[in-house]
């Protein structure tokens, strides 16, 4: 018996399926955070993020969503001409109202002065659920040259 049969027989399937889609729905938020970076334009991406979001980079704590956007992101991709993720990979466990996402990548970016920037990546991010919707409670990413 396979994991996933023993725990459909376990929890029935229902349970499993709602499972998947909370799983999706967290990936979803995540697409769109990344989608949003990847426009240039990250400031659809502040109804991701809770109000209280605490975002860390690279060894740096940035503050909420909002102040990192306003003095960090949004300043930062005004300066670009384009930023590619690839290699994308993405672990989600649900666990009540929460979520823990592990999400592996590799980033290019292409400034509008010097040269191009190119790095692997990992970003670990909490979610809480918040009525229907999923949000990004704390965003923590790094990255090396490869």
């Amino acid at each position: 018996m396979t994991a996933m049969t023993l725990a459909a027989a376990l929890l029935g399937s229902s349970a499993l399926q709602a499972d998947e889609a909370e799983i999706s729905a967290v990936k979803a938020v995540l697409a769109a955070y990344k989608a949003s970076v990847e426009r240039l334009d990250a400031s659809s991406s502040v109804t991701l993020f809770t109000e209280d979001s605490a975002v860390f980079e690279n060894g740096a704590s940035e503050g909420t969503f909002r102040h990192y956007l306003g003095h960090h992101l949004g300043p930062e991709l005004k300066e670009v001409r384009s930023f590619r993720y690839s290699d994308y990979a993405v672990t989600v466990k649900v666990d009540g109202p929460y979520a823990l996402a592990a999400e592996t990548y590799r980033f290019r970016i292409e400034p509008t002065r010097g040269g191009v920037i190119e790095r692997q990546a990992v970003a670990t991010s909490v979610l809480r659920k918040q009525g229907n919707d999923w949000k990004i409670v704390q965003s923590h990413n790094s990255s090396r040259r490869p």
